[in-house]
């Protein structure tokens, strides 16, 4: 075997192994810092282009996560609040229809009574006026409020096209007061509304107890109308609350699509680290070992 001074291939060999092994040791150093294997596009194209869309689509399902929560609070702000004016025994219309059947008995003093019913009156106008929540009302409404309101619900992504979901709630199904007097309870019907009924000048008469029935009527019909309303807001919430769980869910279970798709295996590359730092010392002692080469041919020439 002829040995050559200016081509050393032994040496070349043990470089070139020695340079491979540093750059699979590189490589995974990186994975164990970042924790990635596909940290770039550059790693594996395909994965971080899947990989960045789903993580885009995942700040999405937060943003949804996000509106939820606030839509959550908005709809049990209303909620709340017509139940309070559905009331009980003790105030809201429930209280104002049993004034009103007490009122029906002769030689009572419906002055007293209606003393209490003004103050049932205002006390439900300042409940649906404070059934505020982010500057959002839908009992207390005005010319600018809008007819419809849009809660997002939902985030998905076909291919390259994104849809959000929304659930549409029709605000003239829960107004109870408004600007031109359309809502439940400043509706005119007959010559009063639930708002402005007044039974103070009422007497035993045939007519005026005609009219305290019609009263009675009226509110009857509010307190089912108002109770209506509160049991769609009641759907609306349980459907937004089903939506959040799923929400979140579904955010878990992208991350661990992602996870599955660019993570690292620690224990793999844990293994291969050692490895190849072993390898790494035996490629410099065998690169060491082939530049001795040049040092026997000079001893032939002693």
């Amino acid at each position: 075997m002829s040995s050559s001074l200016l081509t050393n291939s032994a040496a070349m060999t043990a470089l070139q192994t020695l340079r491979n092994v540093s750059s699979s040791l590189q490589t995974t150093e990186n994975r164990i810092s970042t924790g990635q294997r596909v940290a770039t596009a550059s790693d594996n194209a395909a994965y971080w282009s899947i990989a960045t869309s789903m993580r885009a689509d995942n700040a999405a399902l937060s943003a949804v996560s996000d509106s939820l929560g606030l839509s959550a609070a908005t709809v049990d702000t209303e909620y709340t609040a017509l139940t309070a004016v559905v009331g009980d025994s003790t105030g809201g219309l429930t209280k104002l229809q049993a004034l009103l059947v007490e009122a029906k008995t002769a030689g009572i003093d419906r002055t007293k009574i209606q003393a209490d019913i003004t103050q049932i009156q205002q006390q439900m106008k300042g409940t649906a006026s404070a059934a505020t929540f982010n500057g959002v009302n839908w009992l207390s409404t005005t010319a600018t409020t809008p007819a419809t309101f849009d809660l997002v619900s939902s985030f998905s992504r076909v291919g390259g096209t994104p849809t959000i979901g929304s659930i549409t709630l029709t605000i003239a199904n829960y107004s109870l007061y408004t600007s031109t007097q359309g809502g439940i309870l400043d509706k005119v019907s007959g010559t009063a509304s639930v708002d402005t009924i007044d039974i103070s000048t009422l007497t035993d008469s045939a007519a005026d107890q005609t009219t305290l029935s019609g009263y009675i009527a009226q509110v009857t019909t509010a307190i089912n109308s108002v109770a209506s309303a509160a049991a769609g807001l009641g759907a609306v919430k349980n459907r937004i609350a089903t939506n959040t769980d799923f929400v979140k869910t579904l955010m878990d279970s992208v991350t661990r699509g992602v996870g599955q798709l660019v993570d690292a295996d620690m224990n793999a590359e844990s293994t291969r680290l050692q490895a190849l730092q072993t390898q790494q010392q035996l490629g410099v002692q065998a690169l060491s070992i082939a530049n001795q080469n040049s040092q026997s041919i000079l001893s032939l020439f002693k």
